[in-house]
C-alpha cells in the first residue's frame, strides 16, 4: 500500500485539520522560530538556571522515539515518491532515513568495535546526521521537480551509497579518529559549554544551516493542500535550533538531557503531526473513493436497467387505444419516472464538487432537450452551495422545467441564478400557457416537493402565473 497516494488526492478535511489549515505554513514556521529563539536567549542570558539534567534512560528513550518517527516519515515519503516521482519526496525521505540510522549507529559503532570513547561512536552518527541534514536542505530547494525514469535509481541509491562509503571509511580508520568531545562531560549544565573537536562544531553548524534552508524552502513552497509538507518547515526550524544547542552543550553524545534534545524531539513531534494528518487524509480519500465507486455502480445499474425498461414501457404505451386519456396518463407517468431516474443517475454519477451553476444548467438542458425545447440561462458562476443544497436546487430546477414543458406546453424556458439583497435567488420562468395558482388541481405532488426542498435549504418557494402568460418559479435562500 502506497501511503503517498494521500498526497495526490483531494479529500474532505476533518474539523481539526481545517482549523490547522487556517494557520499558514510561514506563520507556523515563524512560531517555531520564536520558540527556538526564546529557548536560546534563555540559555545565553540566564546562567544561573539549570537547563540540563543527567538521565541516560530518558536520553535513550528520546533517541528511540525520534528514530521511530523518522522511520515512519521516511516510509510515507518513499510511498509518495513511488507515485509522484518528485525529487523532493525522495530527498526528504532519504534525509529522514539517515537521521533514523544515526540514532542506531551510536550504539552499534561502540558495540561492534573496541574503540576509544567519543571517537567512532561520535563521528559515525555525526556523519549520518550531516548527510541527512544536507539532503533535507536540498529537498527544500528542488521544489516540485520530477525525476525521470533514467534518473530514478541514482536519486534513490546515490545518497545511500555515499552514506555507506562514509561509514566504511570511518570504520576502516577508526583507530586514527580524533576524540570528538571531552571524555569527561561537565558536572553541571548551569551554563553553555562550547566544547568538542572543530570538525564537530563545524558539522553541527552546517547541519543547522541546512535546516534553515529547508525551513525557508518548504515555507515558501507549501500550498496548504499537502498536509505533510506544511509541517516540515516549522519542524526544520526547531531542528536548526537543536543543532545550535548541541554546539553550546553537546549532550547528544552523553547521558545528559539538554535543551538541544528537547528541541530535536519537538522537531520530530511536528513531523509526527504531519504524518498523522497525511494518514488521516489517505483514509478519508479511500473512503470517499469507495463511496463514489459504489454510487457510479448504482448509476450504471439504473441507466442500464430501470431507464431502459421505462423506455420500453413508453414505446409500448403508444399501442394502447387512447380511451379516456389512459395512454396519455401512462406516457406522462413514464416520462416523470424517467426524469426521476435520470436525476438520480446524475446525482449518483457526479462527484459533488461541480459548480452550482454548471449543475443547474446541465439539469435544465437535459430535461429541455428531451422534449426539443430551448433553455436560456443567466447564472452567476461565483455562487456556491453545499452538496445537499445543490441536490435540492437541481431537483427543483428539473421539476420546474418539466412542469413548464409537459403541463404549460412552453417553447422557451429561462433560468437565472443571482445574488439579491444579501441573499441568493433561483428563477425559472417560461412562455407557456400558465395556470391559476389558486386552483387546487394545479398544485400536485410536484409543487409540494419543490416547496419542501426549498424549505430544506433553508429558503422559500414562490410561484406566480397567469393563464396564457406563462409561469415563474422563484427560490430564495
Amino acid at each position: 500500500m502506497a501511503w503517498g497516494d494521500a498526497g495526490d488526492t483531494v479529500a474532505a478535511t476533518s474539523p481539526g485539520e481545517g482549523r490547522a489549515a487556517r494557520v499558514s505554513t510561514p506563520a507556523l514556521t515563524a512560531i517555531a522560530a520564536v520558540v527556538g529563539l526564546v529557548a536560546t536567549m534563555a540559555i545565553l542570558t540566564t546562567p544561573f538556571l539549570l537547563f540540563g539534567y543527567r538521565n541516560p534512560s530518558l536520553h535513550l528513550a528520546l533517541d528511540s522515539v525520534d528514530a521511530c518517527i523518522a522511520v515512519l516519515l521516511a516510509y510515507l515519503l518513499f510511498g509518495r515518491f513511488s507515485r509522484s516521482r518528485r525529487l523532493q519526496d525522495a530527498l526528504l525521505a532519504e534525509g529522514l532515513a539517515m537521521l533514523a540510522m544515526a540514532s542506531v549507529a551510536t550504539g552499534l559503532a561502540g558495540a561492534a568495535l573496541d574503540v576509544q570513547p567519543y571517537t567512532l561512536e561520535a563521528w559515525a552518527p555525526l556523519s549520518l546526521r550531516l548527510i541527512g541534514a544536507l539532503l533535507i536542505g536540498a529537498a527544500g530547494l528542488v521544489g516540485d521537480r520530477e525525476v525521470t525514469e533514467l534518473r530514478r535509481s541514482p536519486a534513490v541509491l546515490g545518497p545511500l551509497v555515499l552514506a555507506g562509503v562514509v561509514m566504511g571509511v570511518l570504520v576502516a580508520f577508526h583507530a586514527s579518529l580524533p576524540v570528538a568531545v571531552a571524555e569527561t562531560m561537565p558536572a553541571s549544565a548551569a551554563h553553555p559549554v562550547v566544547t568538542g573537536h572543530p570538525l564537530l562544531v563545524a558539522a553541527q553548524a552546517v547541519g543547522a544551516a541546512s535546516f534553515v534552508v529547508a525551513a525557508a524552502g518548504f515555507s515558501m513552497q507549501s500550498s496548504g493542500h499537502d498536509v505533510l509538507l506544511r509541517w516540515v518547515g516549522p519542524a526544520c526550524v526547531l531542528g536548526a535550533f537543536s543543532r545550535l544547542h548541541y554546539v553550546l552543550f553537546p549532550s547528544i553524545y552523553s547521558g545528559w538531557i539538554y535543551t538541544g534534545d528537547l528541541l530535536r524531539t519537538a522537531c520530530y513531534l511536528l513531523l509526527l503531526v504531519g504524518a498523522a494528518l497525511e494518514i488521516g487524509s489517505y483514509w478519508r480519500s479511500q473512503a470517499r473513493l469507495a463511496v463514489l465507486d459504489d454510487r457510479r455502480r448504482l448509476a450504471r445499474e439504473l441507466h442500464d436497467g430501470v431507464v431502459q425498461e421505462l423506455s420500453y414501457i413508453r414505446s409500448e404505451a403508444h399501442l394502447i387505444t387512447d380511451e379516456d386519456g389512459v395512454r396519455a396518463r401512462i406516457v406522462d407517468s413514464v416520462d416523470r419516472a424517467t426524469d426521476e431516474a435520470r436525476a438520480a443517475i446524475d446525482t449518483l454519477g457526479s462527484e459533488g464538487d461541480a459548480p452550482l451553476g454548471l449543475l443547474l444548467h446541465g439539469a435544465a438542458r437535459q430535461v429541455a432537450e428531451r422534449y426539443g425545447r430551448q433553455v436560456v440561462v443567466d447564472l452567476d458562476v461565483s455562487i456556491d452551495a453545499t452538496p445537499e443544497q445543490g441536490h435540492d436546487l437541481v431537483r427543483i430546477t428539473r421539476e420546474a422545467v418539466s412542469n413548464a414543458i409537459r403541463h404549460g406546453r412552453a417553447r422557451n424556458i429561462g433560468i437565472g441564478l443571482l445574488r439579491d439583497r444579501g441573499g441568493l435567488r433561483l428563477v425559472v420562468h417560461d412562455d407557456g400557457r400558465g395556470f391559476d395558482p389558486g386552483d387546487s388541481q394545479s398544485t400536485g405532488y410536484g409543487m409540494t416537493s419543490m416547496r419542501e426542498r426549498a424549505e430544506n435549504l433553508p429558503g422559500t418557494l414562490r410561484v406566480s402565473s397567469t393563464p396564457g402568460r406563462g409561469a415563474t418559479v422563484v427560490v430564495e435562500w
